[in-house]
């Protein structure tokens, strides 16, 4: 990250050093973060098709979203330690290699297990990628208004690759086939690339606010040198144990031994982490410190449960509401969803920024949570009877308002005092926080929802959805009361 150096006392290559245009990477980085997000929900509308061309059995299909989800979830603290010791600009590229790299294995897919190889490799590209392009941003901006604004910019584009994976995977999937919705990150892909090796590197800010960060504790006896390579086997181990529990007590109950043994087994390797963290690793992926900060603790507990409705799950669900209820083809269902991304850009751009330097962080926080939870409580109350109206215009609006408003000033207060050193430790955090709601939270859903293949109780997936929202927003009363400076 920029700022940071190495054991020995010197700049990583490929750090952001000061001099030149803060303007030119943030918007390479927001490119790319676009490609993340739009990966999580790009294969949604095209699952059925999927389903239907490589024979995915009951319960397998959720895995084409959750492998890459997994994946994400689980090695981005380790992607953003990648980007503090060797810096932003070459992890960047690394990662936007392997991406896309998988992407075009994903596209000449002939089999499921085939397929999700090549989305859990997406998955592992888009977990070295993410760090960085959140920590490039806020290297390019010191706090204040103009930060705010970068932030706004970055989320707005995040909620934006969400939906508007919908929109694009529904017309790939309807004009050149599914295999299409992956094998159209190969040349964005390249093209990021030759930006990310030939563009100049922007001066990097820091916040008078921010203080240097400890020194990491020196290498001795029982404290490996280098990388945490223990705490992302066990972080990555303890987070895909517990989906698969999450996921496999749909079919075989919540008694089953292979149930238990996977929730006990995710269990213990996260305590095994946490042990890892605290007490041996020499450069710990999550260093304890961070979660001393109120808004890091607080901030990332609410990305995790926001995560578990607005991440994979709400387009997951409102996929195949759209198909399977109101029998709208894999276009017509992706071109449902160009709501969400408007409410989402034109709120989350123009009007959230405004918003934070008037009413504090926790306001803003609590009140769009509070609106999310109208618009799923909305939602669950639609039929086929209402038609699109009445069964996902008006709803999209009101939770699409509620999600722009709340994930700017969530982003602020995650990333705000956080020292230099960790900044990328702090990105991998909130990302991690998000993907693994988000997993977590489609898994779990689906235990409500029926056939996975074919969800069929969508009143109680959005009722769960508006619940978790109401915790969100009583949790974020926990949070300090800051409000961006002009």
């Amino acid at each position: 990250m920029p700022g940071s150096v190495r054991a020995d006392g010197r700049r990583p290559r490929g750090s952001l050093r000061r001099g030149g245009a803060p303007w030119w990477v943030p918007a390479l980085a927001c490119s790319a973060q676009f490609l993340v997000v739009l990966d999580v929900s790009v294969v949604n509308v095209a699952l059925p098709a999927v389903r239907d061309s490589l024979g995915f059995r009951s319960g397998g299909l959720a895995w084409v979203a959750n492998s890459y989800a997994l994946a994400f979830a689980g090695c981005l603290l380790l992607g953003g330690r990648l980007a503090d010791l060797y810096g932003h600009r070459r992890v960047f590229a690394r990662g936007l290699a392997l991406f896309t790299g998988a992407s075009l294995a994903g596209g000449l897919a002939t089999t499921p297990a085939a397929l999700l190889a090549a989305r859990t490799g997406q998955g592992l590209g888009a977990a070295v990628l993410a760090p960085a392009t959140l920590t490039l941003v806020t290297a390019a901006f010191p706090e204040g208004a103009r930060r705010a604004r970068a932030l706004a910019v970055w989320t707005a584009v995040s909620s934006a690759g969400g939906a508007a994976g919908n929109v694009l995977g529904g017309l790939l999937t309807e004009t050149l086939g599914w295999r299409s919705v992956l094998l159209v990150n190969v040349p964005a892909g390249l093209a990021l690339l030759v930006a990310a090796r030939t563009g100049r590197t922007p001066r990097a800010h820091r916040s008078p606010r921010t203080a240097p960060a400890p020194e990491a504790p020196a290498p001795g006896p029982g404290r490996p040198a280098g990388l945490d390579v223990p705490g992302a086997v066990t972080a990555t181990a303890g987070a895909a144990a517990l989906t698969y529990g999450l996921s496999s007590a749909q079919e075989a109950g919540w008694g089953a031994p292979g149930t238990l043994c996977a929730l006990l087994g995710g269990a213990v390797a996260l305590a095994v982490f946490a042990l890892v963290e605290i007490r041996y690793a020499a450069r710990p992926l999550l260093p304890p410190r961070l979660l001393r900060l109120r808004a890091v603790a607080v901030g990332n507990a609410l990305m995790l449960l926001a995560g578990a409705c607005l991440q994979t799950p709400v387009w997951y669900f409102l996929t195949f509401y759209m198909q399977d209820v109101l029998g709208y083809s894999a276009l017509r269902t992706g071109l449902g969803f160009l709501p969400h991304t408007l409410v989402a850009v034109v709120v989350g751009v123009r009007v959230t920024p405004y918003l934070m330097r008037r009413l504090s962080h926790r306001t803003l926080i609590v009140t769009g949570a509070l609106v999310c939870a109208a618009g799923f409580l909305w939602q669950s109350r639609a039929g086929a009877g209402d038609g699109y109206p009445g069964g996902v215009l008006g709803p999209a609006v009101v939770f699409s308002l509620g999600g722009a408003l709340f994930s700017t000033p969530a982003t602020a207060q995650v990333t705000s005092g956080v020292p230099a050193a960790d900044a990328g430790a702090a990105a991998g955090l909130m990302n991690t926080a998000k993907q693994f709601g988000g997993a977590l939270g489609l898994a779990a859903l689906l235990s409500l929802s029926g056939d996975a293949a074919r969800p069929d109780d969508h009143t109680a997936v959005f009722l769960a959805m508006a619940a978790l929202l109401l915790a969100t927003a009583a949790l974020a009363l926990l949070l300090p009361r800051t409000r961006t400076p002009d």
